[in-house]
């Protein structure tokens, strides 16, 4: 069970002539000669996440739907959650049962944030689709009914 911490970065470009910002995120030491790290867009995934060369894995995110980045941080919680019930199902309780405590501690933690996330996605999608119908009305109506 291991945590990484990835950022977008800001890099140079040659065409532009100004710091463009990457399409996915990596770890600082990926980052490192690359660019400058954009702290703000810290974000904690699970190690598996991450590809050989530092980067998150199906990583193109910023700019890009909301819906899109709720599913990709409750897919990373859901297995950040996962890795920690697999080391705590290694343990002894009677050996390491304060670790294999905190292991569930937190993987209930995780899994309670995933809850909190998918009901915001579900909410969010009740929005549009709520949105859409209301668009949908007002275009199917005729001027004379207007």
């Amino acid at each position: 069970m291991s945590d990484a911490y990835v950022y977008y970065f800001m890099r140079s470009s040659e065409l532009a002539g100004q710091p463009v910002l990457s399409k996915r995120r990596a770890t600082l030491e990926a980052i490192k000669g690359r660019g400058e790290a954009v702290m703000e867009s810290q974000i904690v995934v699970d190690e598996s996440e991450i590809d050989g060369n530092g980067f998150l894995i199906g990583g193109a995110n910023h700019g890009g739907q909301p819906m899109d980045e709720l599913w990709a941080q409750i897919r990373s919680l859901e297995r950040r959650a996962k890795s920690r019930d697999t080391e705590a199902l290694m343990l002894s309780e009677t050996t390491d049962g304060a670790r294999k405590y905190m292991l569930s501690l937190e993987s209930r933690e995780l899994r309670d944030q995933v809850q909190k996330l998918k009901m915001h996605r579900t909410e969010l999608l009740i929005e549009q689709l709520h949105e859409r119908r209301q668009k949908s009305i007002r275009v199917s109506r005729s001027p004379l009914e207007i």
